[in-house]
């Protein structure tokens, strides 16, 4: 049961994923950011479309018997953070393929994690090994990152 619940939850935030990569993309557009002072009103909008679509997965994951759905949408939101981190060692793409694809990776395997992280059918162990072993895995990629880079 556990890993149907956190596929169910990787599915509804790959999906999410392209939503805000697609919705972030207009809102940065919509703005016309040109100079530094356009940065607050696009960093507002990119907020607001965070928010929204972390408030629809609660929803969502409800509706898909991933519950709590608002634990498992914080508890997401926590994880993408991580992930985000960790990411700044992968080389970067100018293709906007490339970026679907990874934001949907990024959201669906924060909400995987996520969802066996708050599973009360899953072992506390279990849980707290997944729910710390995630961020040392940042720590990790920023020792490899500063290795290959040197200080």
């Amino acid at each position: 049961m556990p890993k149907q619940r956190a596929a169910r939850a990787a599915a509804v935030y790959a999906a999410l994923g392209v939503l805000w990569w697609a919705t972030a993309r207009i809102g940065w557009t919509a703005v016309g950011c040109e100079a530094w002072n356009c940065l607050p009103p696009a960093l507002g909008t990119l907020l607001v479309i965070t928010v929204g679509t972390f408030a629809l997965s609660a929803v969502v994951l409800n509706r898909v018997e991933v519950r709590p759905g608002f634990r498992v949408a914080f508890v997401t939101a926590a994880m993408l953070m991580v992930i985000r981190v960790a990411g700044e060692v992968l080389p970067s793409s100018s293709s906007r393929f490339a970026h679907v694809v990874m934001s949907a990776v990024a959201f669906a395997l924060a909400g995987a994690v996520a969802a066996f992280a708050t599973d009360t059918e899953v072992a506390k162990g279990r849980r707290l090994l997944v729910s710390l072993g995630v961020p040392a895995l940042v720590l990790v990629a920023i020792v490899v990152a500063w290795w290959w880079r040197g200080p």
